[in-house]
């Protein structure tokens, strides 16, 4: 693959300036055959990381546009590879007609992520730095910038290869017990200090785990689940959330089928809100898959926005309390008395009515992370209320360059089955297993977090799979 020489639009359309970029082993002979240098002397015989103003000819030796020229020379490229980059103007007539003439004489179009994945197999990057590189493109705040630029400056690297020395050191002494197995009178390691090697392992890599659920909360945003009765009012909270019509409203029961997700920015914190089917007894088939995935969403939440019609808020809360709030233990629980007006209303012209204000209304077991917020979603009476305490609630931390975050579900995973080894290692020391059982649990630990960085990552599959989401370009 690495002997094709590719090309792509590197730059996002509108702009003034386009750049298109060109790497492999004829990268540099290839643009010579369609560029004229202004003071002719080839790229070829240019010095690297220079600059050359000219002009694109075409094949009738008309003039596409002016251009400057950058010169790159293996391997101190992004890519590891000879590479060029045209920058020229943005018109897209323009770049598609340098494109055309770069193919035309033996270029490739570059597929998504072809050029993080070049810099990855000629070693310029690790696995977990080319991964970054998406996130630091696609990063919406200053916290998910940090941790992307953190994790493709090698931090990240960083602290794995810092584990992998305790590991090969650990693995070491093993082996050598294994190898000298004959003589008793040897003794490279006492157990006790392959367990406290082995315990601070154990340490960090569950450390490293711990923080993924922060790290997918900032870079995903946190996930809010509404969730309530047909009719209750949740696609019309979601909407006033949002601030845009993003949910159909109807007075028909059961209109939201399906799961509808959005995302926004509150006070530099993303939050990604989920509208649920409205939970009820039905016969219909498709509602009932919706409502099968409401409880799902709910499991997968941070914080549940329980949505409850204040005119029917005892009848509807004693209806659904078995059914959310088991579901809702570890879980910040908020009760969106929704309809307050209407219950307002009511209360006005029933003289007699004992509830002065939805907040004595009773709600028994609740738990203790929990509150009740009463509003108006059609009228955004009290949305203020709720995204303040959304914010409160929500405590993330404000992230340093130096803070090591996963936020990766490949590197969780692969952090958790290192995490399971490990444990098994400590284990196996605690009982006193014999050494080659311990060394195997080590080995298999090693392998795990080598998967992060690519060290074990040799299929073109699995690559492909991996860079595939990235931009054309890139």
């Amino acid at each position: 693959m690495n002997q094709d020489t590719i090309c792509a639009i590197a730059t996002a359309p509108g702009g003034a300036i386009g750049i298109i970029r060109v790497s492999g082993p004829k990268a540099i002979s290839i643009t010579d055959h369609i560029f004229t240098p202004a003071n002719g002397k080839p790229l070829a015989e240019r010095q690297p990381y220079t600059l050359t103003f000219g002009h694109i000819l075409s094949e009738q030796n008309e003039v596409i546009d002016e251009v400057l020229i950058s010169l790159f020379h293996a391997p101190h490229s992004y890519t590891g590879e000879d590479s060029i980059e045209i920058s020229c103007h943005c018109s897209s007539y323009i770049l598609q007609q340098i494109m055309q003439l770069l193919i035309k004489n033996g270029c490739r179009a570059a597929g998504p992520g072809e050029y993080t994945q070049r810099a990855f197999l000629n070693g310029k990057i690790d696995l977990s730095q080319a991964e970054a590189v998406a996130d630091l493109i696609a990063s919406t705040s200053a916290a998910t910038h940090r941790m992307a630029m953190n994790q493709m400056r090698g931090g990240f690297s960083r602290e794995l290869s810092i584990l992998r020395e305790k590991l090969l050191h650990l693995t070491s002494l093993m082996e050598l017990e294994l190898d000298f197995s004959d003589h008793e009178e040897l003794e490279f390691a006492d157990r006790s200090e392959l367990e406290e090697i082995a315990k601070q392992i154990e340490s960090v890599i569950k450390h490293l785990t711990d923080t993924f659920s922060m790290g997918n909360a900032l870079k995903n945003g946190v996930p809010v689940t509404i969730v309530g009765e047909t009719n209750a009012g949740k696609s019309t909270l979601l909407n006033a959330l949002l601030n845009e019509e993003r949910a159909i409203v109807s007075d028909i029961h059961g209109t939201t089928r399906d799961v509808i997700e959005d995302t926004m920015n509150l006070n530099g914190i993303t939050f990604r809100f989920i509208d649920t089917a409205g939970i009820r007894e039905t016969n219909d088939t498709i509602e009932s898959l919706g409502i099968e995935r409401s409880f799902q969403k709910l499991e997968q939440a941070n914080i549940v926005l329980w949505v409850i019609d204040a005119t029917r808020a005892q009848e509807q809360y004693l209806q659904l309390s078995g059914k959310i709030l088991n579901r809702c233990k570890e879980k910040q629980l908020i009760i969106v008395l929704n309809k307050a007006d209407l219950l307002r209303e009511t209360i006005k012209q029933d003289s007699d009515a004992e509830i002065s204000s939805p907040l004595n209304l009773n709600f028994p077991n609740l738990p203790q992370n929990s509150c009740v917020i009463p509003l108006s979603a059609k009228w955004k009476e009290g949305i203020q209320e709720l995204q303040n305490k959304l914010i409160e609630i929500t405590t993330l931390p404000n992230l340093s360059q130096n803070d090591v975050v996963v936020s990766n579900i490949r590197h969780y995973e692969a952090l958790t089955h290192a995490l399971e080894a490990i444990h098994r290692v400590q284990n196996g020391l605690a009982m006193q297993l014999s050494g080659d059982l311990v060394s195997q649990d080590l080995r298999e630990c090693l392998f795990h977090l080598a998967e992060i960085v690519g060290g074990e990552i040799t299929t073109n599959e699995v690559l492909g799979n991996i860079f595939k989401n990235f931009c054309i370009g890139k």
